[in-house]
């Protein structure tokens, strides 16, 4: 939880870098700064975007789930906690799609105040940035379907196109995975393999089938796209990158993937696959796992936000600086959520061992 509000940081840079499209002049900017490990993030200088004021929003709704609620019950407080932080935008450049064109229209107050209707152009990334916690809540194989649920309706309170909610989807499924410590490069297949029950899921729900499904193709076609790509459609082959590989040329790559403008990471179906691209080619380092994640010409907070999730989920803070993330905006807040999270997937197991020896890899 820790590591996505610095990945979130990291990328944003008071919007500076969030919006640059080209990716070598954040990484000279970058090395005038002495690189990543020298970087002190705080709330002054390097504040938290949009992406971790809704995480957060997630999280919160999530700890507060009791075991007689209903799931009606629950989307509608994920309805009233999105509407909340929107007072907390200020500065922090929110979507259009969250800030003007979906959260205006919930109300927590109604039955169903937690539906808005399909839209043609919510394929974008918002519903992704915000959705990793809900696969350290629903953590394991048994949980799945849980996962696509929760996903996919908290995904679709802002992005109501099968491009933008599945997007949740596969950031809450790749945290899951992390934690289950399942083989990184199993990942994006099983993903693919997902995406059937969460279709017959949608299908269930009776919420403009038609729509739905008439747009599901495309999320679908990237991703088997980029499997293709890296050789790894089997989940179980060596990636293959590029010779080099360097700022550039992840540029291009991330361009070629990307629905927006040619903004890689902008749209539901390719955040979570630079984040995932990002682990696959890095080399086992915190600073080469931010090149790749939050320092590129795309839109580098809401790929960082979900790499640095994937991140921590993985290793903890095994190799970043205590600068990174000793002052991070809304430190303690995301730290709280880890705890409430933890508790809620362990039953049990939190009271009898206190946390011992997980707290700060599951923070």
């Amino acid at each position: 939880m820790v590591l996505s509000g610095v990945g979130d940081a990291l990328g944003y840079r008071k919007g500076d870098w969030e919006f640059c499209r080209v990716g070598y002049m954040i990484h000279e900017q970058l090395q005038e700064m002495g690189g990543v490990n020298r970087i002190s993030v705080c709330k002054d200088n390097w504040p938290v975007s949009d992406d971790t004021v809704m995480h957060i929003a997630t999280g919160k709704t999530l700890v507060q789930q009791t075991s007689g609620e209903t799931k009606d019950q629950l989307f509608l407080r994920f309805a009233r906690e999105y509407k909340e932080c929107m007072k907390l935008m200020k500065g922090r450049a929110p979507g259009n799609t969250c800030m003007y064109n979906a959260t205006m229209v919930l109300d927590p107050d109604k039955a169903d105040g937690y539906i808005i209707p399909f839209n043609e152009r919510g394929g974008g990334c918002g519903a992704a940035m915000r959705a990793m916690c809900i696969g350290l809540r629903y953590p394991d194989p048994v949980d799945l379907q849980e996962l696509i649920c929760v996903s996919i309706e908290s995904g679709r309170m802002t992005h109501h196109h099968p491009t933008g909610y599945l997007g949740a989807l596969a950031a809450a499924l790749f945290t899951s995975y992390a934690i289950q410590g399942k083989p990184l490069i199993s990942w994006g297949c099983d993903l693919v393999n997902v995406l059937p029950k969460a279709l017959e899921y949608v299908c269930e729900t009776n919420r403009e089938v038609e729509q739905n499904k008439k747009a599901w193709g495309y999320f679908e076609k990237k991703w088997k796209l980029y499997l293709e790509e890296r050789g790894i459609s089997d989940g179980k082959s060596k990636p293959k990158f590029a010779v080099p590989y360097g700022v550039d040329e992840r540029d291009d790559f991330y361009k070629k993937y990307s629905y927006y403008n040619g903004c890689g990471g902008h749209s539901g179906h390719d955040a979570p696959m630079i984040a995932y691209d990002a682990l696959l080619g890095f080399n086992g380092t915190w600073s080469d796992l931010c090149n790749r994640a939050m320092f590129h010409g795309g839109d580098s907070d809401s790929t960082g936000v979900i790499g640095g999730c994937l991140y921590g989920a993985m290793f903890g803070f095994r190799g970043v600086k205590r600068c990174n993330y000793g002052s991070l905006e809304f430190r303690e807040e995301l730290i709280n959520i880890a705890r409430g999270l933890y508790r809620l997937s362990h039953p049990g197991e939190a009271e009898e061992n206190g946390h011992s020896g997980r707290k700060c890899v599951i923070a």
